[in-house]
């Protein structure tokens, strides 16, 4: 295993799980009474990763998680940050209402992509998981190859795209899910993008840089989707978290009721059938996969965070699992590995 760091949001602070230099797991929290909700960290320097807030704006970490300051959006409710794979210092930040924010020098300062106030079909965005039900950016994925290329998930209303670094946008792209929980590119293959989400099949994803996508069908049985990830060798070889979508008992979306998540992880290897995954993880799981992480130095490994804090690991594509020796306490939406 090569992951060192794990970094967790909570929904009160973050939670940071680190090995030791004797070798064990330590668990230690960071921006308590925070609402962090997004995480996100640099690939051009590891050290570096960022938080978004709800109504505290944008917090930056230079030590992998130990130490933190405010860099700006103060007031504003984020849901989403991205940094971006091919441009240095350069990040992406959605907001509630849905709006897109650019930064260029690390978060210090921000200008709004007014351009996405005007996307076709905005109306019809509006979003039932909080009040006062405004539509929010759940998801943004950045291109490794092509900087101009941003692919935006709306929670809930559209997935859309521009080409021209958010000077225009698409309107909602068929085939995608509207309900967007999670939206990704390929670690190095820009033609791949994966999206887990709310309704439809609870997966989709696009093999031509976002133009057209594939809801797959074979081998899932349930709709509710949030976590997604792929190998960084085999793009072909994707994985998504998917719950039942609704517990009328808790009168709420089953993977947001712990101990009730009846959820599995699933996986898709070139385009065969899903197939859900065991070999140790609990079946099915009581706790959601809010989180789903490979490692881009090592195919084949695959990390799961729950909702109750446990972390699971796989070596072998998800053939079998392990539990990591550390509990993160809780992992609420957002969970990044450095």
């Amino acid at each position: 295993m090569n992951a060192r760091v794990f970094i967790a949001a909570t929904g009160n602070g973050l939670s940071r799980a680190y090995i030791g230099k004797n070798g064990e797991w330590h668990v230690e929290k960071a921006l308590s009474n925070l609402d962090v909700r997004c995480l996100a960290n640099d690939r051009h320097n590891p050290d570096v990763v960022y938080a978004g807030t709800q109504g505290n704006g944008v917090w930056r970490s230079e030590n992998c998680g130990k130490t933190w300051k405010s860099v700006g959006m103060a007031g504003m409710i984020l849901k989403s940050i991205a940094c971006s794979p091919t441009e240095r210092d350069t990040l992406y930040a959605g907001t509630r209402p849905a709006r897109i924010y650019k930064s260029l020098d690390c978060g210090n300062s921000w200008r709004e992509l007014e351009s996405f106030r005007n996307i076709n079909g905005n109306w019809f965005w509006l979003s039932p998981a909080e009040p006062p039900f405004k539509a929010y950016v759940q998801s943004i994925a950045l291109s490794p190859e092509d900087p101009q290329r941003i692919v935006v998930g709306i929670e809930a209303g559209a997935v859309v795209r521009s080409d021209d670094g958010g000077k225009t946008w698409s309107g909602h792209l068929k085939g995608s899910i509207r309900d967007c929980h999670t939206l990704i590119f390929h670690h190095t293959d820009g033609n791949w993008i994966y999206e887990a989400g709310g309704g439809g099949h609870g997966a989709s994803f696009s093999k031509d840089r976002g133009v057209n996508w594939t809801q797959p069908k074979d081998g899932i049985d349930r709709r509710y989707g949030w976590a997604c990830a792929a190998d960084p060798e085999k793009p072909e070889v994707w994985y998504v978290s998917i719950s039942k979508s609704f517990s009328w008992k808790h009168f709420a979306p089953s993977a947001h009721v712990d101990g009730y998540a009846n959820a599995f992880i699933f996986r898709s290897v070139g385009g065969a059938a899903f197939e859900k995954l065991s070999g140790g993880l609990p079946q099915p799981l009581d706790y959601m996969a809010y989180g789903l992480l490979t490692d881009p130095s090592a195919a084949g490994h695959l990390y799961a965070g729950m909702s109750n804090g446990q972390v699971w690991h796989t070596a072998d594509h998800g053939d079998s699992w392990v539990l990591l020796p550390f509990n993160m306490g809780e992992i609420g939406r957002s969970l990044v590995m450095i």
